[in-house]
């Protein structure tokens, strides 16, 4: 039955045209060619975004509404994954940044000195007595001739009312990371947030230290001791540090066959701390910012969204990758040259997760402390609701990141487009394989070679971006 009383048809509406390109659709000769992965959520300014449909940051917005700051934000490292992460959010949301920076070689480093929200101060937190000293500074404990940079670490901390500190194994860390908060303490800091971990050696004797947590962690103590207003983060394994480079530790070798094998000394069954550094550190330290030490004053929080044995992380990599994902169990191989204070952590890495060890509840607790691993992810998730798991890093990440260092596998993924792989049984033992022929350093390198790490689409890429 017709309606007696019809909605009027109004002809008062403005009709607003269309932009160009979606009247006429986007053009294909003007679009580079993209694989089925892309995604990316690197900034805008970022040269990795050109090969980005979008950038996911925009789609998560902070958990809670942030007033446009007055305030300047110290940051060390500020290449480094967690820095970087901290600087996008940041400068977006209004904070100024003082960066410390090593050099401007890299993506990261060459999108962080480009924000204009951003004042560089480039140099080494170390320096060398003779300019003719050629001694390996990553090694850890003393170093004679090498001593703090604190003009550097003073002309950064000029100005600043926050501080965000990550430190490396260039020069030695311990006596960098006091110098630094001393000189946090000295211009009256309001809130000091240093990335921290734990030594192993002081929860139970048993369990030897890990030489560069262990420098971080009598930081942390010395910040305390001097009463500084100070919180400290203690951050789970990368995502991005899987790569099917052949690096130690978190190589995602690629085989013959198609499939992705990690082998590392951790039990299978024993639950692992995991971020995405680049993604989630960022917005999760803005909130302690905001909270402030009334709330977080020497407090630890631990900052990992998810927590994965070996096995549900292979699973959950396979499902976003969409090839099989084999975790095997063995000790870190390195087959590339590495510094020399990043092959004494992995030694004693693989002394404390002893990969002849059956009981996985006798494995130590990545964090040391028990109650602060239990604690993954509820930390995390109170600070930052919108994080980025293995399963979304390695589907729209990690292929654009193994593009970017010169792989071509994701390209002979839509060659063979109806071509599926059968899913892989993470735990049933994995058949010995011929490794690939193991890469050397070149003898004849000078010690500057220790500077080179991942090349992004052809710039160096140092240690600190897939360390920190």
């Amino acid at each position: 039955m017709p309606c007696t009383n019809p909605m009027p048809i109004r002809t008062d509406l403005v009709i607003r045209p269309a932009p160009i390109d979606q009247q006429n659709g986007p053009s294909r000769a003007a679009q580079p060619s993209k694989h089925k992965h892309t995604r990316s959520s690197y900034s805008e300014s970022s040269p990795l975004t050109a090969v980005s449909r979008n950038n996911s940051l925009s789609f998560r917005p902070l958990k809670r509404s942030t007033p446009s700051p007055d305030k300047t934000i110290a940051v060390i490292n500020a290449s480094g994954r967690q820095a970087a992460s901290l600087i996008r959010i940041a400068t977006a949301v209004g904070f100024k940044v003082h960066a410390q920076l090593r050099n401007r070689e890299g993506v990261i480093a060459t999108e962080v000195a480009q924000n204009p929200n951003v004042v560089v101060f480039e140099g080494e937190l170390y320096l060398r007595n003779r300019p003719d000293d050629k001694q390996d500074v990553t090694a850890y404990g003393d170093l004679p001739g090498i001593v703090v940079n604190h003009r550097l670490i003073n002309d950064l901390f000029r100005g600043a009312q926050l501080a965000f500190i990550n430190t490396t194994f260039y020069g030695n860390e311990t006596h960098i990371g006091k110098a630094i908060a001393d000189a946090a303490k000295k211009v009256g800091i309001q809130h000091y947030v240093y990335s921290s971990m734990p030594d192993h050696a002081q929860y139970d004797p048993k369990w030897p230290s890990l030489p560069l947590w262990a420098a971080k962690h009598e930081v942390e103590e010395y910040a305390r001791k001097i009463g500084l207003p100070a919180t400290f983060v203690y951050t789970g394994i990368y995502n991005n540090n899987f790569t099917s480079l052949l690096y130690p530790l978190f190589c995602m070798e690629l085989k013959p066959d198609g499939s992705f094998e990690w082998q590392a000394p951790f039990h299978p069954d024993a639950k692992l701390p995991w971020l995405d550094a680049e993604h989630d550190v960022g917005p999760a330290i803005i909130q302690v910012f905001k909270d402030g030490p009334a709330k977080w004053n020497g407090k630890r929080i631990a900052l990992a969204y998810e927590y994965l044995t070996p096995v549900e992380a292979c699973r959950a990599f396979e499902v976003g990758v969409g090839r099989p994902v084999r975790y095997k169990r063995g000790p870190i191989e390195v087959k590339v040259k590495i510094p020399e204070g990043y092959r004494e952590q992995l030694e004693a890495l693989e002394k404390l997760f002893d990969p002849n060890n059956e009981d996985a509840k006798t494995q130590p607790p990545y964090f040391g402390d028990v109650e602060l691993d239990r604690r993954c992810p509820d930390d995390a998730l109170a600070l930052w609701e919108g994080p980025r798991g293995l399963e979304e890093y390695a589907r729209e990440i990690f292929p654009m990141e193994e593009e970017a260092n010169g792989m071509t596998w994701m390209y002979e993924d839509e060659d063979e487009e109806g071509v599926r792989y059968e899913s892989a049984n993470v735990t049933s033992p994995i058949p010995e394989v011929n490794e690939k022929e193991a890469i050397e350093g070149d003898d004849t390198e000078d010690n500057e070679s220790i500077d080179e790490g991942l090349v992004m689409r052809g710039l160096k890429r140092d240690e600190e971006d897939w360390l920190a």
